[in-house]
């Protein structure tokens, strides 16, 4: 049975490369609220080529409510390179190299490439939303690259959370 993070509790370590050069580091960002990690596929997958589209445009939106957001998977430069380039996510924070032992203690599924183009292994989806103290407060984990929760609706969702100081919810007894 496999670990994963559950909310009210330290979220894992997250430490990747960013594309512009700099390293990017979970417990050392300082969101006024929360900080959105999205855990994505990679170049390979249209269906996250429309999902981080979706996210880059609302930046704006997240931003103004003291939301950072944060875009990862497990390819290469290059490849993420060709993402941001390809898929026009100029304004979005994309890492890359993201690793096996990462990806697996944060709970995600990992997939062997089937077809061309795949990489051999890459994690499926996931999404994260985590407190300015570093702890998960909700989690989405997926098997397959459809039935990713509606980012818009987390738009909103964060207003609700702040107005009525909403626990997280679904951790561990």
């Amino acid at each position: 049975m496999m670990n994963r993070p559950t909310p009210k509790h330290k979220a894992p370590t997250l430490k990747f490369s960013l594309l512009g050069g700099s390293v990017w580091d979970l417990h050392e960002q300082k969101p006024e609220n929360f900080t959105l990690i999205i855990f994505y596929r990679g170049l390979h997958c249209p269906v996250c080529k429309k999902y981080l589209e979706e996210l880059a445009n609302l930046m704006p939106a997240f931003n103004k409510k003291g939301v950072n957001v944060m875009a990862v998977s497990m390819d290469k430069e290059e490849r993420a390179r060709l993402s941001r380039k390809d898929w026009k996510l100029k304004n979005l924070p994309l890492g890359y190299n993201l690793t096996l032992e990462m990806a697996v203690n944060w709970g995600l599924y990992i997939s062997k490439g089937i077809k061309e183009g795949e990489p051999d292994l890459f994690s499926e989806p996931g999404l994260f939303l985590v407190d300015n103290k570093a702890d998960i407060y909700y989690s989405a984990i997926n098997s397959n690259p459809w039935g990713r929760p509606y980012l818009p609706s987390f738009v909103d969702a964060v207003d609700f959370i702040l107005a009525n100081s909403y626990p997280a919810r679904g951790e561990v007894v």
